[in-house]
């Protein structure tokens, strides 16, 4: 039988997962839910190629994936299927047939993630495992024009993990932007691709520049100094969502996902 491929839009909770992806050890991931799931309703195996791999305790509104099939099935039976196998946080909000030469990693020319601070000098118990937290005080519009420093093409190295499998740090970011909306800080950043924690590594330099013990221009310094030890502390994951994966619009897909907001 001819096979198609299908593109999926997922939503996850990453409190409880150990990354999306499948680990040698046998934790619970986001892609072990996923692929058990469809291939209950495909009757046979599934394997997924995600658009991006989120650490442990990171979350997503708009992750996207794709599998090939030889399974006969209507669109809206991956659906219903996936999400009726799914446990309560993960699920599938679109699907979409793409052609053969889409790849849900490949194919993406930019990714978006939001990250969310609670500052607030009591942590919060009923957001804990969805926002980071911090009691210190912030300079909102400081942490801003830091992170204006970012924008276009360079060398990420500054803001790399140390377990980042990247052939090269060379990214190009599209957008960043800071802001207080009440008791939160969201940072907003868009980019061709990202490298291992450095979403995490740029908020954790920002919050330096926030609490007024580096000057702004300090964030040009460790960028063009592509050293990760000179950089800010790691932030917390549970602040972190993938939001969006963009694609050509050749391929039809809708906005990945959506832009979580507590306040």
């Amino acid at each position: 039988m001819v096979k198609q491929r299908i593109a999926l839009g997922v939503e996850y909770n990453g409190h409880m997962f150990s990354g999306y992806q499948l680990q040698s050890h046998g934790t619970r991931t986001v892609q072990g839910e996923l692929e058990q799931a469809l291939s209950q309703v495909a009757n046979e195996p599934v394997r997924v190629t995600c658009a991006g791999r989120t650490d442990t305790g990171v979350h997503a509104t708009g992750q996207v994936v794709h599998f090939d099939t030889a399974v006969p099935r209507e669109l809206k039976a991956w659906m219903l299927g996936s999400n009726t196998n799914l446990p309560d946080d993960v699920s599938v909000h679109w699907v979409r047939q793409v052609s053969e030469d889409f790849s849900a990693r490949f194919s993406a020319i930019s990714r978006s993630y939001r990250y969310i601070l609670y500052n607030r000098r009591v942590r919060s118990a009923v957001f804990q495992h969805n926002v980071a937290w911090s009691y210190a005080v912030f300079d909102e519009n400081a942490m801003h024009d830091a992170a204006q420093f970012l924008l276009g093409e360079h060398d990420f190295s500054a803001f790399r993990s140390s377990r980042c499998q990247a052939n090269h740090a060379i990214r190009v970011m599209q957008k960043i932007s800071i802001k207080r909306q009440g008791d939160y800080l969201v940072l907003d950043i868009k980019a061709n691709a990202f490298l291992h924690h450095m979403v995490r590594n740029i908020m954790g330099t920002l919050m330096v520049i926030g609490r007024g013990e580096q000057p702004v221009e300090w964030m040009q310094q460790i960028l063009h100094g592509c050293d990760r030890k000179c950089a800010g502390m790691t932030a917390s994951a549970a602040g972190l969502y993938l939001v969006n994966v963009e694609y050509p619009k050749e391929h039809g897909l809708p906005d990945s996902g959506w832009w979580p907001t507590l306040s």
